[in-house]
């Protein structure tokens, strides 16, 4: 058991700090609940097994405190078709439907939380930190034209949503050290992806 617990971690290592720490907090949850499974949880023992660990983080999504309630995911989804990680539109609304953000999610991250950008040399994005304290990091992963040249690796962050602009173009979140904004984008590139839970 807790070689299937420890196993995420090895297999999903993270460079960043903020990521390592998330990625920390995300494996003493899961072995809050693979101890309450062993000992086995009922009324007359009394024992939570809600993981809810410090940082607001509950089974890989944070609480930023935003008003309507949103989780942001601690990190990026892996694609194992692309060395980057990368989705085109398509792949990502049919892989992930309602779990990607909409227009609306994007534009209260943007206003509600506060944007900090950090250069560590390897992991370069933005710290994102809700009302609450509690934040996510996004890194600056650059992008792939549709066709297929990579593109600003370390430089430019950008991420889809699930709103489509019109039938060739989508809307996503878009960021620089200097600026960080929502526009819309062509189909057929491949950006990032981060879930939401609603």
């Amino acid at each position: 058991m807790i070689i299937f617990v420890l196993l995420p971690y090895y297999l999903f290592p993270s460079k960043s700090k903020e990521m390592k720490k998330l990625n920390l907090l995300s494996l003493l949850c899961l072995l809050v609940l693979a101890v309450c499974l062993l000992i086995g949880c009922d009324k007359e023992t009394n024992c939570n097994c809600e993981c809810e660990c410090g940082g607001g983080i509950s089974m890989g999504y944070v609480d930023l405190g935003l008003p309507s309630g949103t989780k942001w995911k601690n990190m990026n989804e892996t694609n194992a078709g692309d060395d980057y990680d990368f989705y085109t539109y398509d792949e990502a609304v049919r892989t992930f439907g309602d779990s990607l953000p909409s227009y609306k999610q994007f534009r209260e991250l943007l206003t509600c939380c506060t944007w900090t950008w950090q250069d560590n040399g390897y992991d370069n994005g933005y710290k994102v930190t809700g009302p609450n304290g509690n934040y996510i990091f996004l890194p600056a992963l650059g992008y792939r034209l549709c066709d297929t040249t990579l593109h600003e690796v370390k430089v430019n962050g950008i991420y889809w949503s699930s709103t489509i602009y019109d039938t060739d173009c989508g809307w996503s979140l878009t960021f620089y050290s200097d600026y960080h904004t929502i526009s819309y984008d062509r189909c057929c590139c491949s950006f990032s992806v981060r879930l939401v839970q609603n």
